[in-house]
């Protein structure tokens, strides 16, 4: 079954290749989207793609990379869109 995810990562998740990491790991679970920090020192990301490979993207979130502090992850179901073709990194919101 196809989903969307709308996901907030907060803790200590900026300057510690979070970005990075989350990118890899949905490429390799097949997802597509875009993974981004956000000014308030949280990283935001979309994804799209089976929902339990959207699941398994959210459960790597809540461990993060080795050097990552995660506090919380918050996640909001939508409809898929099939807007992407692939995961990114994208453009921070500064």
């Amino acid at each position: 079954m196809k989903a969307r995810a709308h996901i907030v990562v907060s803790g200590r998740v900026q300057g510690v290749f979070f970005r990075d990491h989350t990118q890899r790991w949905a490429s390799s679970l097949g997802l597509a989207g875009w993974v981004r920090n956000i000014a308030d020192g949280r990283v935001e990301a979309v994804a799209e793609g089976e929902k339990e490979k959207i699941e398994d993207l959210i459960g790597y979130l809540k461990q993060g990379p080795p050097v990552a502090r995660v506090e919380d992850v918050e996640v909001s179901w939508e409809e898929p869109k099939g807007e992407f073709s692939d995961f990114r990194v994208t453009r921070s919101m500064f």
